[in-house]
């Protein structure tokens, strides 16, 4: 429960496994604390690296060079899972994607999420890029109850981006089919099965729920 942090069910909910790009949900926690600090806003541009474009996965197939602003990327990772904008948005506040990671794990451990190791920012498949069902709801908490704003941004269901020219369709399908949904993010690879992070609030209250390594998206 989103308020107060009550955990209504849990089964397995400290296994380690690989959360696929549900990873993406501390990644849009930084980035969401950037934009409250005032180091990082929506209309700010990024310039994509040849790095970031050379992601592959789920993408928006950013090129080289390309400039976009944050407001659009943010809305390619939540809605679109897009790896190329998880890095060029990662690059532009650590740095570099590695930096950027270094983050991911300290504000991991601030948040007491003990069965954590981060090594990218996208989750795409990885040696030893692991964390559990508990500490991925600890990490939807924290950006949901701090940074409602991020909702304007998981709750889109069809949009476009590049004045139109591209279209996104969210990968979370609760969004259109369940009432009150309001996230939050999935994730599926072929070793960490389809994962979810599922936000939904009715008659005041919000609830999270995870699922890791399930067999198929629809279970």
């Amino acid at each position: 429960e989103k308020t107060t942090g009550q955990v209504l069910y849990a089964r397995n909910e400290h296994e380690q496994l690989e959360p696929a790009s549900v990873t993406k949900v501390m990644t849009l926690l930084l980035v969401m604390e950037a934009i409250d600090r005032g180091t990082l806003a929506y209309d700010d541009v990024v310039t994509v690296s040849d790095y970031a474009a050379s992601m592959g996965g789920s993408q928006i197939w950013l090129k080289e060079n390309e400039q976009m602003t944050v407001e659009d990327m943010l809305k390619a990772v939540c809605v679109a899972s897009a790896n190329d904008c998880s890095v060029a948005l990662a690059e532009h506040i650590a740095g570099s994607a590695d930096a950027f990671v270094e983050r991911m794990n300290l504000r991991a451990r601030e948040l007491g999420m003990q069965d954590t190791h981060f090594v990218n920012c996208t989750g795409l498949p990885a040696e030893g890029h692991v964390t559990s069902a508990w500490d991925i709801a600890v990490m939807s908490r924290e950006l949901i109850r701090r940074h409602p704003d991020i909702r304007r941004f998981t709750t889109i269901w069809m949009d476009t981006l590049r004045d139109g020219a591209f279209g996104l369709n969210n990968t979370n399908k609760l969004i259109r089919y369940y009432q009150g949904a309001t996230g939050l993010k999935t994730g599926s690879t072929d070793a960490a099965g389809y994962c979810l992070s599922a936000t939904a609030e009715r008659d005041g209250m919000e609830l999270i729920a995870v699922v890791l390594k399930s067999p198929t998206g629809t279970q």
